[in-house]
């Protein structure tokens, strides 16, 4: 497969990037949506682009890289979720974008939650990998000794060298910029508000987002299901991509089939 197309995304004075993978040749995508992938916080599109590569086989693929992130421009001011929200929007609208399947990773999933919220009928499905902040466990302590847990027994080492390189080229000042707004998130909430069908997706094994609380995020969810990648952390989508993209393209393909019953 070709390299995605790059392209600038300049909204409301904040700046970031799409990669796009148009429509694979010989195939027929017009009835099909596109999906769309969207990082966490300190991250960017690159821990994504092993996901990236086998939907696009299939169907229009785009990754984000969300202003401040990356090595997109550092943002003079705090943004909110409703901030990259809108820049989400603004990015699909100028790669012509259709109807989407979005798919956030950590707080990339409250990303996806309040674009959903915000513009309702734009994504045919939500897909919420590893999803962020535990209403029970909602303190930067406990945070930080999930994900410090995760990197040390559950992740690759390229995994882990892929997330540090970004998290340097993020910077502290950013990263703890935004983290007050991840921390705050009412992931619960929002996610009652949207219309859309939601897939909660986890690795088995991923101490940040807990079997519980996802299970408790599906049953929020006004069509909610659940679903587990054995042996996985929580960057399953790096560690695990074939297994992540195979339960996207089937939920998107049958969403009235459930994956598992939230508890």
């Amino acid at each position: 497969m070709a390299d995605p197309d790059i392209s600038e995304v300049h909204f409301e004075g904040l700046s970031g990037r799409i990669y796009a993978s148009r429509r694979p040749a010989g195939t027929d995508g017009r009835s099909a949506p596109a999906f769309v992938l969207v990082h966490g916080i300190g991250t960017s599109h690159r821990y994504l682009h092993r996901l990236h590569r086998l939907l696009a086989e299939t169907a229009e693929t785009y990754s984000v890289d969300l202003p401040g992130f990356g090595s997109t421009p550092k943002p003079d001011r705090q943004l909110s979720m409703a901030d990259y929200a809108g820049f989400l929007g603004a990015a699909l609208d100028q790669a012509g974008a259709g109807p989407c399947v979005l798919t956030g990773h950590s707080m990339g999933t409250q990303v996806a939650v309040e674009a959903a919220r915000k513009q309702p009928g734009r994504f045919t499905r939500l897909v919420l990998m590893g999803p962020v902040v535990d209403s029970r466990r909602r303190t930067v302590v406990r945070q930080a000794f999930d994900l410090a847990l995760d990197c040390l027994l559950f992740e690759s080492p390229g995994s882990n060298l892929l997330v540090l390189a970004d998290y340097f080229r993020c910077g502290p000042r950013w990263y703890l910029t935004e983290l007050p707004v991840m921390m705050a998130y009412p992931m619960e909430e929002g996610i009652a508000d949207v219309d859309a069908p939601v897939l909660v997706l986890r690795g088995s094994r991923d101490p940040v987002a807990s079997g519980d609380w996802c299970r408790r995020l599906a049953g929020r969810a006004t069509s909610g299901e659940f679903r587990e990648i054995p042996g996985a952390g929580h960057v399953v989508q790096h560690t695990d991509s074939g297994q992540v993209a195979q339960a996207i393209r089937d939920f998107a393909a049958s969403p009235g089939r459930a994956l598992e019953s939230p508890a």
